[in-house]
């Protein structure tokens, strides 16, 4: 105990009070203080040196195509069995039509891997309060993806596009209630920019373009319309299953299951990547944070969400971006996880952007830091968003979401 008296054997108040006050009060922990980021190297330098068995190289190509980071992976019942079906968690430039903006503006100088755990481990103890809960879990996103497209003759020039959606997902989690994805709302496909609405016009506005399929080694097209579509419904649950998670189906219970503390999650996640024998995902790192970053968006509890934060921040190669506007234009952190992906407009890097005053997710991304020559041929450079999704509401409901008239079922 340390000594509080003074010479004259009476309490030092000041001490009495400096010594009461709890360590992450102490000005020199603050976030951002010399002292706070030492110790962090401190730990992180011990980290790297300890063994560990979770840690193995990101692959440079995911098996079926680049999947983005938290991207919510959805249940349909079809002909009668549960199938599991990816409305984002799949190649956005081959699953289906693609179209997102400019990579995330920095507004900052970009950080060291120390800082982008401590970003995390920011958000870690943001989400760790209780949230309440409801009989539905619902979250609005707003998503782009870009794609290289040419006429279907093959002839003219290539342009890039953009198809733009906002979807609106609720998850029933009580007994008796459904799960609905409405998606394609407000959603259009254009020419991503001012030049590229010019080559479109100059080939005379064709109605329907073409992009290449990645992934399909006999080749393909896939086709694009131009223009505003219909939104789409669907049911996303089967039975008491309501989300994927890693190759099996999980319940409510299943997700309220989950082991709260970093370790126990980190090894629960690794035990689902073993169940899909590597099909998916051959990389367990890539795997882990894929899944880590999903549960931030899912209905568990604060401290499951806490400890996924914490998850992603140690696995090896997270790197801090510093002070960024996501692609909505809301300021937050940067994070970008580790290698690059192969894809058919070049290599991709995968990042999130986190609110360090409330620790949400605001978005993901697939960035482009290597194009192809025929990304660079419709002007698309490196620092190219060509995949996000910005979460613009995550929380509970007690009412079921509409289902606009036009849907299509």
């Amino acid at each position: 105990m340390k000594d509080t008296h003074g010479r004259s054997g009476r309490p030092d108040v000041m001490q009495v009070l400096a010594d009461a006050r709890p360590d992450e009060l102490d000005p020199a922990r603050l976030a951002d203080s010399p002292r706070q980021r030492a110790h962090l190297e401190r730990l992180l330098a011990r980290e790297a040196d300890a063994p560990r068995t979770a840690r193995f190289r990101v692959p440079e190509r995911f098996r079926g195509g680049v999947r983005p980071l938290g991207t919510m992976a959805a249940l349909a019942a079809v002909a009668a069995s549960a199938v599991v079906v990816s409305t984002l968690d799949r190649d956005p430039l081959g699953g289906r039509p693609g179209a997102p903006p400019h990579s995330s503006s920095a507004v900052g100088p970009d950080a060291s891997a120390a800082d982008g755990r401590l970003e995390l481990l920011g958000a870690a103890r943001k989400v760790s309060t209780a949230d309440g809960g409801g009989a539905y879990w619902q979250t609005t996103t707003r998503s782009q993806d870009v794609n290289v497209v040419g006429a279907e003759n093959g002839e003219g020039p290539l342009l890039a596009v953009r198809d733009t959606a906002t979807s609106r997902w609720s998850v029933g989690v009580r007994p008796g209630t459904r799960s609905l994805m409405v998606s394609g709302l407000d959603a259009e496909i254009a020419p991503l920019t001012k030049e590229d609405a010019a080559r479109w016009r100059a080939a005379g506005s064709p109605r329907t373009m073409q992009a290449e399929v990645p992934g399909n080694e006999a080749g393909g097209t896939l086709g694009y319309t131009m223009g505003p579509r219909q939104p789409m419904v669907m049911r996303t649950d089967a039975d008491d299953k309501i989300y994927a998670l890693g190759p099996r189906n999980a319940s409510y219970q299943d997700l309220l299951a989950l082991p709260s503390d970093t370790a126990g999650l980190r090894r629960e996640l690794e035990r689902r990547h073993g169940q899909d024998g590597g099909a998916e995902i051959t990389d367990r790192t890539a795997h882990v944070l894929r899944q880590a970053a999903d549960l931030i968006t899912m209905p568990v509890k604060p401290a499951v969400r806490a400890a996924a934060y914490r998850v992603m921040a140690e696995q090896p190669g997270v790197r801090g971006l510093g002070r960024v506007t996501d692609p909505l234009g809301r300021e937050g952190v940067g994070i970008a996880f580790p290698g690059t992906h192969a894809t058919a407009l070049g290599g991709v890097e995968q990042r999130v952007v986190v609110d360090p005053s409330t620790g949400e997710l605001l978005a993901e991304l697939l960035v482009l830091v290597e194009p192809s020559a025929r990304a660079r041929e419709a002007g698309l450079d490196a620092g190219t968003t060509v995949n996000y999704t910005a979460t613009t509401r995550m929380g509970w409901g007690e009412r079921q979401i509409e289902v606009p008239a036009n849907a299509r079922h």
